[in-house]
Protein backbone atom coordinates (compact mmCIF):
# COMPACT_ATOMS: atom_id res chain seq x y z
CA UNK A 1 0.00 0.00 0.00
CA UNK A 2 2.89 2.37 0.66
CA UNK A 3 5.88 3.27 -1.49
CA UNK A 4 9.40 3.21 0.00
CA UNK A 5 9.12 7.01 0.29
CA UNK A 6 5.99 6.71 2.42
CA UNK A 7 5.67 6.75 6.22
CA UNK A 8 6.85 3.89 8.38
CA UNK A 9 4.47 1.93 10.61
CA UNK A 10 5.84 3.78 13.63
CA UNK A 11 5.20 7.14 11.98
CA UNK A 12 1.63 6.12 11.16
CA UNK A 13 1.00 5.06 14.75
CA UNK A 14 2.32 8.38 16.08
CA UNK A 15 0.16 10.24 13.57
CA UNK A 16 -2.94 8.23 14.49
CA UNK A 17 -2.45 8.92 18.19
CA UNK A 18 -2.26 12.68 17.61
CA UNK A 19 -5.00 15.19 16.93
CA UNK A 20 -6.22 15.43 13.33
CA UNK A 21 -4.33 18.68 12.79
CA UNK A 22 -1.09 17.51 14.40
CA UNK A 23 -1.37 14.13 12.70
CA UNK A 24 -1.53 15.69 9.25
CA UNK A 25 1.29 18.08 10.08
CA UNK A 26 3.43 15.03 10.83
CA UNK A 27 2.25 13.11 7.76
CA UNK A 28 2.54 16.03 5.31
CA UNK A 29 6.12 15.44 4.07
CA UNK A 30 5.24 11.89 2.98
CA UNK A 31 1.49 12.25 2.35
CA UNK A 32 1.74 12.13 -1.45
CA UNK A 33 3.45 8.73 -1.17
CA UNK A 34 0.52 7.16 0.67
CA UNK A 35 -2.81 5.73 -0.59
CA UNK A 36 -4.53 8.55 1.30
CA UNK A 37 -3.78 11.01 -1.52
CA UNK A 38 -6.70 11.22 -3.93
CA UNK A 39 -5.91 9.09 -7.01
CA UNK A 40 -5.33 10.85 -10.31
CA UNK A 41 -8.07 8.69 -11.85
CA UNK A 42 -10.63 10.28 -9.50
CA UNK A 43 -9.34 13.77 -10.28
CA UNK A 44 -9.51 13.10 -14.01
CA UNK A 45 -13.04 11.67 -13.85
CA UNK A 46 -14.18 14.66 -11.79
CA UNK A 47 -12.65 17.10 -14.25
CA UNK A 48 -14.34 15.35 -17.18
CA UNK A 49 -17.73 15.62 -15.47
CA UNK A 50 -17.26 19.29 -14.55
CA UNK A 51 -15.83 20.49 -17.88
CA UNK A 52 -19.21 20.79 -19.67
CA UNK A 53 -20.50 22.98 -16.81
CA UNK A 54 -17.68 25.53 -17.13
CA UNK A 55 -15.68 27.53 -17.60
CA UNK A 56 -15.78 28.86 -14.06
CA UNK A 57 -14.37 32.00 -12.49
CA UNK A 58 -12.56 31.44 -9.20
CA UNK A 59 -12.14 28.01 -7.63
CA UNK A 60 -11.94 26.83 -4.02
CA UNK A 61 -10.46 23.55 -2.78
CA UNK A 62 -12.03 22.71 0.60
CA UNK A 63 -9.74 20.64 2.83
CA UNK A 64 -7.07 20.96 0.16
CA UNK A 65 -4.33 18.92 1.81
CA UNK A 66 -1.19 19.04 -0.31
CA UNK A 67 -3.08 20.63 -3.19
CA UNK A 68 -4.04 17.74 -5.47
CA UNK A 69 -7.34 19.46 -6.31
CA UNK A 70 -5.47 22.26 -8.06
CA UNK A 71 -4.80 19.76 -10.82
CA UNK A 72 -8.39 20.17 -11.97
CA UNK A 73 -9.16 23.70 -10.75
CA UNK A 74 -6.45 25.30 -12.86
CA UNK A 75 -7.82 24.20 -16.26
CA UNK A 76 -11.46 24.65 -15.22
CA UNK A 77 -11.26 28.10 -13.61
CA UNK A 78 -10.25 31.37 -15.25
CA UNK A 79 -9.60 33.26 -12.02
CA UNK A 80 -7.14 32.67 -9.21
CA UNK A 81 -7.78 29.57 -7.13
CA UNK A 82 -7.67 29.15 -3.35
CA UNK A 83 -7.01 26.15 -1.13
CA UNK A 84 -8.04 26.04 2.52
CA UNK A 85 -6.97 23.55 5.17
CA UNK A 86 -6.20 23.62 8.89
CA UNK A 87 -2.87 21.76 8.70
CA UNK A 88 0.18 23.99 8.48
CA UNK A 89 2.28 21.10 7.19
CA UNK A 90 -0.11 20.18 4.40
CA UNK A 91 -0.45 23.81 3.31
CA UNK A 92 3.33 24.19 3.19
CA UNK A 93 3.54 21.29 0.75
CA UNK A 94 0.66 22.67 -1.31
CA UNK A 95 2.25 26.12 -1.45
CA UNK A 96 5.50 24.69 -2.78
CA UNK A 97 3.70 22.61 -5.41
CA UNK A 98 1.38 25.40 -6.58
CA UNK A 99 2.90 28.83 -5.86
CA UNK A 100 0.45 30.54 -8.22
CA UNK A 101 -2.55 29.70 -5.99
CA UNK A 102 -3.69 31.27 -2.73
CA UNK A 103 -3.50 29.18 0.45
CA UNK A 104 -5.34 29.81 3.68
CA UNK A 105 -5.15 28.08 7.04
CA UNK A 106 -8.67 27.97 8.49
CA UNK A 107 -11.29 25.72 10.02
CA UNK A 108 -13.55 24.80 7.11
CA UNK A 109 -16.50 24.54 9.50
CA UNK A 110 -16.29 28.35 9.62
CA UNK A 111 -15.09 29.40 6.17
CA UNK A 112 -14.26 33.14 6.04
CA UNK A 113 -15.69 33.77 2.56
CA UNK A 114 -18.83 35.35 1.16
CA UNK A 115 -19.76 34.96 -2.53
CA UNK A 116 -16.13 34.77 -3.62
CA UNK A 117 -16.08 31.60 -5.74
CA UNK A 118 -17.83 29.97 -8.69
CA UNK A 119 -16.65 26.39 -8.14
CA UNK A 120 -15.76 24.59 -4.92
CA UNK A 121 -14.38 21.05 -4.80
CA UNK A 122 -13.37 18.68 -2.03
CA UNK A 123 -11.71 15.28 -2.15
CA UNK A 124 -11.69 12.63 0.56
CA UNK A 125 -12.49 14.97 3.44
CA UNK A 126 -16.01 14.08 4.58
CA UNK A 127 -14.82 11.31 6.88
CA UNK A 128 -13.09 13.93 9.02
CA UNK A 129 -16.43 15.46 10.02
CA UNK A 130 -18.96 13.95 12.34
CA UNK A 131 -22.52 13.98 10.97
CA UNK A 132 -23.44 16.84 13.33
CA UNK A 133 -20.63 18.95 11.83
CA UNK A 134 -21.65 18.62 8.19
CA UNK A 135 -24.35 21.34 8.29
CA UNK A 136 -21.78 23.97 9.34
CA UNK A 137 -19.37 22.80 6.64
CA UNK A 138 -22.00 22.89 3.90
CA UNK A 139 -23.42 26.21 5.07
CA UNK A 140 -19.95 27.74 4.85
CA UNK A 141 -19.40 26.46 1.32
CA UNK A 142 -22.85 27.72 0.31
CA UNK A 143 -21.95 31.15 1.69
CA UNK A 144 -18.58 31.12 -0.10
CA UNK A 145 -20.14 30.49 -3.52
CA UNK A 146 -21.60 33.12 -5.80
CA UNK A 147 -25.19 32.59 -6.98
CA UNK A 148 -25.29 29.62 -9.38
CA UNK A 149 -21.92 28.44 -8.05
CA UNK A 150 -21.24 24.71 -7.82
CA UNK A 151 -19.87 22.57 -4.99
CA UNK A 152 -18.63 19.23 -6.37
CA UNK A 153 -17.09 16.19 -4.72
CA UNK A 154 -16.92 12.46 -5.51
CA UNK A 155 -18.43 9.94 -3.14
CA UNK A 156 -17.90 6.20 -3.43
CA UNK A 157 -20.58 3.56 -3.31
CA UNK A 158 -20.57 1.44 -0.13
CA UNK A 159 -18.96 -1.97 -0.57
CA UNK A 160 -21.33 -4.96 -0.68
CA UNK A 161 -22.31 -6.23 2.75
CA UNK A 162 -20.12 -9.12 3.76
CA UNK A 163 -17.36 -8.36 1.26
CA UNK A 164 -13.74 -7.92 2.31
CA UNK A 165 -13.85 -4.13 1.79
CA UNK A 166 -17.04 -3.99 3.88
CA UNK A 167 -15.39 -5.75 6.82
CA UNK A 168 -12.18 -3.74 6.41
CA UNK A 169 -14.01 -0.40 6.59
CA UNK A 170 -16.21 -1.58 9.44
CA UNK A 171 -13.15 -2.76 11.36
CA UNK A 172 -11.34 0.52 10.76
CA UNK A 173 -14.28 2.60 11.98
CA UNK A 174 -14.72 0.42 15.07
CA UNK A 175 -11.02 0.72 15.87
CA UNK A 176 -11.21 4.51 15.54
CA UNK A 177 -14.22 4.65 17.86
CA UNK A 178 -12.38 2.62 20.48
CA UNK A 179 -9.28 4.80 20.07
CA UNK A 180 -11.32 7.99 20.48
CA UNK A 181 -13.14 6.59 23.51
CA UNK A 182 -9.92 5.95 25.41
CA UNK A 183 -7.45 8.50 24.04
CA UNK A 184 -7.38 12.28 23.77
CA UNK A 185 -7.23 14.29 21.65
CA UNK A 186 -9.59 12.50 19.25
CA UNK A 187 -8.65 11.68 15.67
CA UNK A 188 -11.82 11.94 13.59
CA UNK A 189 -11.58 9.76 10.50
CA UNK A 190 -14.44 7.45 9.65
CA UNK A 191 -15.45 5.77 6.40
CA UNK A 192 -19.05 4.90 7.23
CA UNK A 193 -20.48 8.14 8.65
CA UNK A 194 -21.30 9.87 5.35
CA UNK A 195 -23.76 7.75 3.34
CA UNK A 196 -24.95 9.41 0.15
CA UNK A 197 -28.56 9.88 1.25
CA UNK A 198 -27.51 11.70 4.43
CA UNK A 199 -25.03 13.92 2.59
CA UNK A 200 -27.65 14.89 0.00
CA UNK A 201 -30.15 15.71 2.75
CA UNK A 202 -27.63 17.95 4.53
CA UNK A 203 -26.74 19.76 1.29
CA UNK A 204 -30.41 20.38 0.52
CA UNK A 205 -30.97 21.71 4.03
CA UNK A 206 -28.04 24.10 3.50
CA UNK A 207 -29.80 25.61 0.49
CA UNK A 208 -28.27 23.71 -2.41
CA UNK A 209 -30.01 22.20 -5.39
CA UNK A 210 -28.40 18.77 -5.61
CA UNK A 211 -27.87 16.21 -8.36
CA UNK A 212 -25.38 13.40 -8.87
CA UNK A 213 -23.71 12.01 -11.98
CA UNK A 214 -22.03 8.60 -12.23
CA UNK A 215 -18.29 8.61 -12.74
CA UNK A 216 -18.39 5.63 -15.07
CA UNK A 217 -14.68 5.91 -15.87
CA UNK A 218 -14.05 4.58 -12.36
CA UNK A 219 -15.92 1.36 -13.08
CA UNK A 220 -19.10 -0.34 -11.98
CA UNK A 221 -20.00 -2.77 -9.22
CA UNK A 222 -21.19 -6.30 -9.90
CA UNK A 223 -24.81 -5.12 -9.89
CA UNK A 224 -24.06 -2.55 -12.61
CA UNK A 225 -24.23 0.51 -10.37
CA UNK A 226 -21.32 2.99 -10.52
CA UNK A 227 -18.49 2.62 -8.05
CA UNK A 228 -18.40 6.37 -7.60
CA UNK A 229 -20.69 9.35 -8.15
CA UNK A 230 -19.98 13.04 -8.38
CA UNK A 231 -22.20 15.14 -6.17
CA UNK A 232 -23.12 18.46 -7.80
CA UNK A 233 -24.59 20.96 -5.34
CA UNK A 234 -25.57 24.27 -6.93
CA UNK A 235 -26.24 27.46 -5.02
CA UNK A 236 -29.50 28.59 -6.58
Amino acid sequence: MFSPQGPSLRELVVQAMSSVERGYDLLAPKFDHTPFRIPDSVLDATADALRPLGPFGRGLDVCCGTGAGMRILKPLCQGRNTGVDFSTGMLARARRAHPDAEWLQADVRALPFAEDFDLAVSFGALGHFLPAERPALFAGVHRALRPDGVFAFPIGAPPPIGSRPYWALLGFDLAMRVRNAVWRPPFVMYYRTCPLHAVLADLTAAGFSVTTVPLTALGRRDDGSPRCRLVLARRT
